[in-house]
């Protein structure tokens, strides 16, 4: 097919349905039908996940604003996650460096009991 044209839905619609039907791999029904083979696996993944019917949607291009990206944070809530991110990141430090006291003093018992 060439390049830009979308596949008809109904062709991956008949494509997945070969795949299940005679229990064949992505690699081998991507040859039978001349696809690569990326497309057939994301061709079964829709089917299995959203249905037959969502082979018939054209997914093309970006989508359309608002629908995909999860909205973002409100401004107080993404300052309240950086502060305990920094909290959190000064606290592995500071545990990371009192094991190494507490590593260190260890051996330096040992050292003196030999």
């Amino acid at each position: 097919m060439p390049k830009g044209v979308p596949y008809p839905g109904e062709f991956k619609r008949m494509v997945v349905e070969t795949m299940r039907n005679e229990k064949l791999g992505c690699v081998e029904t991507a040859k039978r039908f001349g696809v690569a083979k990326q497309r057939v696996c994301d061709w079964e993944r829709i089917y299995l996940t959203e249905g037959p019917e969502a082979l018939l949607i054209d997914r093309r291009g970006r989508g359309r604003k608002g629908t995909g990206r999860p909205p973002k944070f409100d401004k107080q809530l993404e300052e309240d996650l950086l502060a305990e991110n920094q909290r959190l990141r000064a606290e592995v430090a500071y545990l990371k460096k009192l094991q190494a006291l507490v590593l260190e003093e260890e051996q330096h018992k040992s050292k003196k009991q030999k």
